[in-house]
């Protein structure tokens, strides 16, 4: 069954890794748009934000960011401010984000991205920290 799998991934991220490797535990090969190389336009952002149900400031990514430079804490800041930041400053942009025929969603933790996944997972999963998601079973461990 082809499904259309689409992920904003940054690779050097060890939660984004591990959403790709839980999509592709389902049997899906995802689109992977590695965002920092091709970043998605601002009508594609923001649409991603409206479809996810999210606000662009819960999007923003602060660790490892210009974000306390660029003063993106300030609360006055409009939501048209802050994607002028993520499209200036891709890295600002909180990954992965995920869209699926079920959805589309920032997979932090990463077991959220099993919401979307219309098939399920085919063998057991640990995160590269170890933890185990995904029992030999295929079932999520809760």
């Amino acid at each position: 069954m082809a499904t259309d799998i689409v992920i904003y991934h940054n690779p050097e991220c060890g939660t984004s890794r591990n959403v790709l490797a839980m999509i592709r535990n389902a049997g899906i090969e995802p689109h992977v748009v590695e965002y920092l190389q091709t970043p998605p336009s601002r009508a594609m952002l923001e649409s991603l934000i409206r479809r996810a149900g999210i606000t662009p400031r819960e999007l923003l990514r602060e660790k490892g960011t210009p974000y306390a430079e660029l003063g993106l804490g300030d609360p006055a800041l409009t939501d048209a401010q802050l994607i002028d930041a993520m499209m200036a400053h891709p890295i600002l942009i909180n990954r992965p984000l995920v869209v699926s025929p079920l959805g589309v969603k920032l997979c932090r933790p990463s077991e959220e991205v099993l919401d979307l996944l219309p098939q399920p997972q085919r063998q057991a999963f640990a995160k590269e920290d170890g933890e185990q998601v995904i029992d030999a079973s295929g079932q999520r461990i809760r």
